[in-house]
């Protein structure tokens, strides 16, 4: 007489459990670190959003006056605090052809950080 074996035995049981907590510990790390990861992007998104702001209005200020290049405000200038970030800008006084550059620095848990902007602007 054969006796069926039906369920599991405790030590597939203790198997089980352990391979569902590593990966279950697994998930929680990554998570973790995704987590940050995108709070990181949102405040790098932020700051490129800021240098792309701070360069579109110079372009602008370029182009107010004819001939261009002479407004006031397409000049140097900064620092301009804004929120966590601080924005500068480097606009060189003559030239036909103008490199402008934009930067802005931002606070992360790691300390600061720097995002640059730079385009040729035609006068």
């Amino acid at each position: 007489m054969t006796r069926s074996r039906q369920g599991l035995t405790l030590i597939e049981i203790l198997i089980a459990i352990v391979v569902l907590g590593i990966g279950v510990t697994a998930l929680v790390g990554s998570s973790g670190m995704v987590t940050r990861m995108i709070g990181r992007g949102k405040v790098e998104t932020r700051a490129a959003q800021a240098a792309s702001s701070r360069m579109e209005s110079l372009r602008v200020a370029a182009s107010s006056t004819s001939p261009p290049c002479l407004a006031p405000a397409f000049a140097s200038g900064g620092p301009v605090i804004s929120g966590a970030m601080t924005e500068s800008w480097m606009v060189p006084s003559s030239g036909r052809v103008r490199r402008v550059r934009v930067t802005v620095t931002y606070l992360t848990a790691r300390g600061p950080r720097t995002a640059g902007l730079e385009t040729v602007i035609s006068c």
